[in-house]
Formats: structure tokens, C-alpha cells, sequence
């Protein structure tokens, strides 16, 4: 492939902003477009993957679904950054929270992104790739957070491939190596990203903590979305 459309988006040359702000979920991407974005165009509703060009205080940005697990953000991603000429992409998602000093509505900033996928075989290293953020977007997502005066802990995380883990004590494991806690996509797009040489970050809201029983209700979960957007949307 060399042109666009691609098969899985039907953005054509032009359409998307520099700057991808990527959740999980199509309708968040949806909700943010119509919340904070003005002269909105959806470029892309191929398999419902919907994704939005706007303007944020008279900047262009995008914002578009990435979907669950490695191999669905790494198809988005990898098309963003090779086809559509984007310079950075913004994970804003979700995230279990497994260390201690970390708790439900906290942002949780991903350094570094461990990983049981198999995602970077396809590059043929002679040793084993640590996935990292660019420091550009780390250093500016603290500062942001530290003016909105929202709480965030940076550190490492963990890209899982299975959300339903044969392994219950797995999680365990990754603890005790100071991860902060678990999400799905992560890995993928930073190896895009460094692959490319791109830029890219995680932000993730926690929404629960499977070791001690803390979760969020529908409600509260939309605040700290809200919160984890503006962060994002201030990087754009």
C-alpha cells in the first residue's frame, strides 16, 4: 500500500491533523470531537472506527478511534504515521491500576510500555526492544497536568495481550518490577512510533484496582475522562 484511502480508513490526503488523539472507544472519540473541537469533519467511519479533524483554540487536531489490543491500534497507528503523514499520536485511555501509590481517578503518564506481546518479532532484533514514550510529549503532558492541577503518576506499564489471563497471579509478577498498571495498546504504537520516527504517548484514567476493590461509577468515570482529554487536548 501507498496511497489513501487504506482499507481501514477513508480519510483522503489531508484530512488528518499532526496531531491524533487516540482513545479506545469510537464514541469517545465521537464525545470529544463534539465537546471541545469547532468546525468538526468526520473523515473516517469504516468499520465504525469513527475519527474527527477539528480545531482546539484554533489549532487543527484529529481525534479518532484506535480499538482493543495490539493488533488493532497497531494497524491504526501504523497508517497515520506511514500514510497520513501524522506526526503524534495521543493514547488517551483506560487503565487498571496495580501498584500501591496508584488509585482510581489517577492519570497515570506511561514512560516506558512492557509488553507480552510477541508485536516486536517483526523487527528482527538481536535483543529484546523497550518500548518508550518520546520525551518531548511526557515532559509536556507533567507540566500540563501540574497546571490543571490534575494528580498523575509516571512511570512504566504494561501492554497486555489477554484481558482474561489464564495466569491469575500474573499481574503479581509485574508489580513487583515497579509497573504501574495494566492496558492493552500501549506497546504497539510506541514501536510504531520509534519505528517511523514519530512521537507518541500514553495517558491512561484509572478506572479500577483489581487487588483492592476500587472502581468508579459511570459518573465519576466521565470526569476523570474529561480530565485525561484536557491533558491530551493541551499537547495538541
Amino acid at each position: 500500500m501507498s496511497s489513501v484511502p487504506t482499507p481501514h480508513n477513508g480519510a483522503k490526503a489531508g484530512e488528518i491533523a499532526k496531531t491524533v488523539l487516540m482513545p479506545g472507544d469510537p464514541l469517545r472519540a465521537k464525545f470529544i470531537a463534539e465537546t471541545y473541537l469547532t468546525d468538526v469533519v468526520c473523515f473516517n467511519t469504516v468499520r465504525n472506527m469513527l475519527g474527527f479533524t477539528g480545531k482546539y483554540k484554533g489549532k487543527p487536531v484529529s481525534v479518532m478511534g484506535g480499538g482493543m489490543g495490539i493488533p488493532s491500534i497497531g494497524i491504526y497507528s501504523y497508517e497515520l504515521f506511514h500514510f497520513y503523514d501524522v506526526d503524534n499520536i495521543i493514547r488517551i485511555g483506560t487503565a487498571g491500576g496495580i501498584a500501591d501509590n496508584v488509585h482510581v481517578r489517577d492519570v497515570v503518564i506511561g514512560m516506558g510500555a512492557c509488553t507480552n506481546s510477541n508485536y516486536a518479532s517483526q523487527y528482527s532484533l538481536p535483543g529484546t526492544f523497550a518500548p518508550i514514550a518520546s520525551f518531548g510529549l511526557l515532559s509536556r503532558a507533567v507540566k500540563a497536568a501540574e497546571e490543571l492541577k490534575i494528580n498523575t503518576v509516571v512511570g512504566n506499564i504494561l501492554s497486555s495481550d489477554t484481558f482474561y489471563d489464564d495466569n491469575e497471579n500474573s499481574l503479581k509478577a509485574w508489580i513487583k518490577m515497579g509497573v504501574l498498571a495494566v492496558e492493552m495498546e500501549a506497546a504497539a504504537l510506541y514501536m510504531n512510533a520509534a519505528r517511523a520516527k514519530k512521537n507518541a504517548l500514553c495517558l491512561l484514567t484509572i478506572s479500577d484496582c483489581p487487588f483492592t476493590g476500587e472502581s468508579l461509577s459511570a459518573q465519576e468515570r466521565q470526569t476523570s475522562f474529561t480530565q485525561m482529554m484536557e491533558i491530551a487536548l493541551s499537547l495538541a
